[in-house]
């Protein structure tokens, strides 16, 4: 199948606007991915200070989580740091060990959005559900039955397999980074008398909030989108969200979803950018533009 239609830079900007919007930064990246471990290791602090602050903490450290990988899915695309080899290390060793495997996967999500060929099409195909049946992922999510059907469960069917002799490099690549960078982290934290913050602060989150956040990302940006969608502006929703959105659930502009899909060649933070010419051109009118994820969910599972 052809390839889903493409946006045109030229048809929505002028030549200084897109020349702006474009532009790689040689700081701005690093500095989200500093300001992400940042917040991390802060709401670690304030937990360890205040532990009645933990469920809160729990929250912010499984959503920088999350920031983590959009900041490797810019790093993806080229675009956390001019310099192709800084930008594959940063998004690599400070973001995600996946970015090797995901970059030709994520790149082929783009060129066949919503098409048959798109390898992401089954996340947005059951929708519409139930309440029911929406509640019921949810909590599977937030009691860490996602995390262990999705990370666990397949890394003790691998190292298994690797034990056993049938496929000794099934333990490699990202499992050997996930254990060692875990081991490394409960190692730091339990020489410093922290050892529970590794389990309460970065393992909880890890298999809790993150699997839930990154739920409502998924059904967010493409649930209900029609399938092999001929016009560029409706291959994607955004959804506009408040702080606390992105305090707890949209890091890093990652709600602009439909102007990403649009201008892959934009980073993150000029996405914003990018919505408020749109804006003030009238295009959003035509996009798929929804007020807030509670809008989305109520789309998803109306009844």
């Amino acid at each position: 199948m052809a390839a889903a239609p493409r946006a045109r830079p030229e048809d929505h900007f002028t030549p200084d606007q897109w020349r702006r919007l474009s532009a790689k930064s040689p700081w701005r990246g690093l500095w989200l991915v500093a300001h992400c471990w940042g917040a991390i290791g802060l709401a670690m602090l304030v937990g360890a200070r205040w532990p009645w602050l933990i469920p809160l903490c729990v929250m912010v450290v499984g959503t920088r989580q999350l920031g983590l990988a959009i900041l490797m899915h810019d790093a993806a695309h080229g675009l956390l740091h001019p310099n192709r080899a800084v930008n594959d290390w940063v998004g690599h060793w400070l973001c995600a060990p996946t970015l090797k495997a995901y970059r030709p996967y994520h790149l082929q999500h783009h060129r066949y959005v919503q098409q048959a060929e798109d390898p992401d099409l089954v996340l947005s195909a059951p929708f519409p559900i139930s309440r029911t049946s929406l509640r019921r992922k949810m909590w599977r999510d937030l009691s860490g039955q996602t995390f262990y059907k999705q990370r666990i469960q397949p890394f003790l069917q691998r190292s298994s397999k690797a034990a056993g002799g049938d496929g000794a490099s099934a333990f490699a690549g990202h499992d050997r980074h996930f254990v060692i960078a875990n081991a490394l982290g409960f190692a730091v934290l339990a020489a410093a008398g922290w050892w529970w913050l590794w389990l309460l602060l970065w393992l909880l989150p890890m298999a809790t909030w993150l699997p839930l956040v990154t739920r409502l990302r998924n059904i967010a940006e493409h649930a209900l989108v029609p399938v092999d969608q001929p016009d560029p502006l409706r291959q994607a929703r955004t959804t506009r969200a408040g702080w606390l959105e992105r305090a707890l659930i949209a890091p890093y502009w990652v709600n602009f979803h439909s102007e990403h899909h649009l201008f892959t060649q934009l980073p993150c933070w000029q996405l914003p950018k990018a919505h408020a010419l749109l804006q003030a051109a009238g295009t959003t009118a035509r996009m798929e533009v929804q007020p807030g994820y509670l809008a989305v969910m109520r789309l998803a599972a109306p009844h």
